[in-house]
């Protein structure tokens, strides 16, 4: 394996130097402060991001306000309270996009997160009691309980939620497999899962980095060069 330091190397150089690197990795999780996270927050960015999958996410970013309405909010359990000609009605609503099955994951992800609320004392409590170098066992989970939080969905929940959270994009695979590392091109085998995890928390106790950080030298340290401003734009910076 390359070293991470040659890697980190690589990308400062192509983002023009380290301070423009280190601008770019954003801020430093904590999964601790997920504690204070609301109920109502968790199911809103559940939502969003299922939206957003597929979708032109200027447009959802746009549209969220018109969504925060019709969703009452997303209070899980006031959403859980509404008949179905709720949901139905929701599916002509102009305020968000009008995708059926998208809506009733809303329905769905409203019912598991007051569950894990429940059994756990805060749905963010949960999120921050799980172990932050078993990423898989929690995606897994995600994927499993709550609806079309499968793939990268549930990756771009944990980060927008602000768990220490590596992206499983086809850059960081391609600087993987670059630097050694014996996964496939796409790594959807739970062995190659787990050798991702196992580097990714290698290198965060070698480097004492956090994870999501990691995940983002590998991603610019090869593939296309995005600009500095390209990529601030794209993470909302």
């Amino acid at each position: 394996m390359k070293s991470f330091d040659e890697i980190r190397a690589r990308a400062a150089d192509r983002k023009g130097g380290d301070e423009v690197l280190q601008s770019l990795l954003g801020p430093r999780a904590d999964n601790a402060a997920l504690v204070a996270v609301t109920d109502d927050r968790v199911l809103s960015t559940m939502a969003n991001r299922i939206f957003a999958a597929g979708f032109v996410w200027s447009v959802i970013e746009q549209k969220w306000p018109g969504f925060e309405d019709a969703f009452l909010g997303f209070e899980p359990r006031a959403l859980l309270f509404q008949p179905d000609d709720f949901w139905h009605d929701l599916a002509l609503d102009k305020r968000i996009v009008r995708n059926p099955q998208k809506i009733a994951s809303v329905r769905e992800n409203a019912a598991f997160v007051a569950r894990i609320s429940q059994e756990h004392g805060g749905f963010g409590r949960f999120l921050a009691d799980w172990p932050a170098g078993d990423q898989i066992g929690l995606t897994a989970y995600l994927g499993k309980s709550g609806s079309r939080l499968g793939g990268n969905t549930g990756q771009y929940l944990l980060r927008w939620l602000g768990w220490d959270t590596y992206i499983v994009s086809a850059d960081m695979v391609a600087a993987l497999r670059d630097a050694g590392l014996g996964i496939a091109e796409k790594p959807t085998s739970k062995k190659d899962q787990a050798a991702i995890q196992a580097q990714l928390n290698a290198w965060a106790d070698e480097t004492g980095l956090p994870r999501a950080h990691i995940s983002r030298i590998l991603s610019m340290s090869i593939g296309t060069n995005h600009t500095a401003e390209e990529l601030r734009a794209y993470m909302g910076d």
